[in-house]
């Protein structure tokens, strides 16, 4: 990989620190091994004007997902045309800044592979594989007449694994075994009803404390966690009282639950840039005018779940969620955050508490010794946050001390 200079850029380094202005960064193999000298031997890269931040980290994606999601579902798709879209949307994410992404289902490991061996261009890939769901309950797409088990038929080996039924215990305890055989690296459960969803309603619960705790156990002993799909409190508190360690979404989140969830330890990823999506042109991600009368009053609610999450001190960090073509402006998640918190709260939470939630130690920060991921944009995201949401501002991106992108 060898050794360089950034030079001249102005440094916001993940911490939530003031910025550094003018100070060189030093990359060798893949690691940043300096801050501050300039001089030392390598290639210099000037940045004169533009800010450093390190490299973007999405929690909630849904690669699997870039291809219109009805036709998808429906077989009306080929194989290589949702492949082309899956790899069109992996080397988006680049493009935006983004140099992590937290797959929450829909991937099979097969394209984890393939951009982990630079086959295809590609942010860093965490995937839970198949979302684990109930019989009938959020995650499934089938016709109301096809049976249940030829959903795992709409999987394509290689590309697409969306989600696995459990109806019992026993069988959930079988599929997380499975997603885990299969390359996941943490575990996704739905535990309430969701907003792109068949009969089920985000006030339905789902899953038993007893059945999550099968999950839990499970993700345990491989040293890893199960987050959860949950919009409403009871279904939150179940999954607390199981042993999550993530929820996704939260929308209805109240003040005793937050409590409890930081009581716990329990992280929170809100989701705002799907629920402008489809409260604009649901059609635009395949999907018909339901969702956009179920996502009616999300945005509202699931501010104000922010706030109470951070009033009771959980800790937040940021994904968005998004699915069906055009996931290129991934960064509109930032900007939405941005109206709600201080930019720097949002690029903090972006960055080293998204690092945090994902168990990666060595990312989310610019400091010696830390994973080379960086990004120079054009202009200082912290006065003008909406930098965050064109792909263009992403001047330069660093993975792993490997420029992969450069617009200078």
């Amino acid at each position: 990989m060898g050794r360089f200079q950034v030079v001249g850029a102005t440094v916001v380094d993940g911490s939530g620190r003031d910025p550094f202005p003018a100070v060189a960064v030093t990359v060798e193999d893949g690691r940043i091994t300096e801050l501050g000298a300039s001089g030392a031997n390598g290639e210099r890269l000037d940045a004169d004007g533009l800010t450093m931040t390190p490299g973007l980290i999405d929690a909630h994606v849904h690669l699997g997902l870039s291809s219109l999601v009805q036709p998808q579902f429906s077989f009306q798709i080929s194989a290589a045309e949702i492949a082309a879209d899956i790899f069109a949307t992996a080397g988006a994410a680049l493009d935006a800044g983004f140099t992590t992404v937290r797959d929450t289902g829909g991937i099979d490991g097969g394209v984890v592979t393939a951009i982990a061996k630079g086959k295809v261009r590609g942010p860093r890939v965490l995937s839970c594989g198949p979302v684990q769901c109930q019989t009938g309950g959020h995650g499934y797409y089938g016709a109301e007449w096809e049976p249940t088990e030829l959903w795992s038929s709409h999987h394509v080996p290689g590309l697409c694994a969306l989600s696995m039924m459990a109806g019992n215990a026993d069988e959930l305890r079988r599929n997380v075994r499975e997603a885990f055989r299969r390359g996941a690296s943490f575990l996704k459960l739905c535990v309430t009803g969701g907003v792109v969803g068949g009969a089920d309603r985000l006030t339905d619960t789902q899953f038993t404390v007893e059945e999550i705790a099968v999950a839990v156990q499970e993700a345990a002993a491989r040293g890893t966690y199960v987050t959860v799909h949950a919009h409403n409190n009871e279904g939150i508190r179940n999954a607390v009282e199981a042993g999550a360690r993530c929820v996704e979404h939260g929308t209805d989140l109240d003040d005793p639950t937050a409590a409890l969830m930081a009581s716990h330890g329990v992280a929170l990823v809100p989701t705002f840039a799907v629920v402008e999506r489809l409260l604009h042109d649901p059609a635009a991600a395949g999907l018909d005018e339901s969702a956009r009368d179920r996502v009616a009053g999300v945005r509202e609610r699931m501010a104000r779940a922010l706030a109470v999450a951070k009033e009771a001190g959980v800790r937040v960090g940021l994904g968005s969620d998004l699915i069906g073509p055009a996931q290129d402006r991934r960064g509109v998640e930032l900007g939405l955050r941005a109206q709600l918190e201080t930019p720097m709260e949002v690029l903090v939470a972006a960055t080293k508490t998204n690092a945090e939630i994902l168990g990666l130690p060595e990312a989310g920060v610019i400091a010696p010794g830390m994973q080379a991921d960086l990004v120079l944009w054009n202009g200082n995201p912290l006065e003008d946050p909406n930098i965050f949401t064109d792909p263009v501002n992403a001047v330069l991106v660093v993975q792993s001390g490997r420029v992969v992108k450069d617009l200078r």
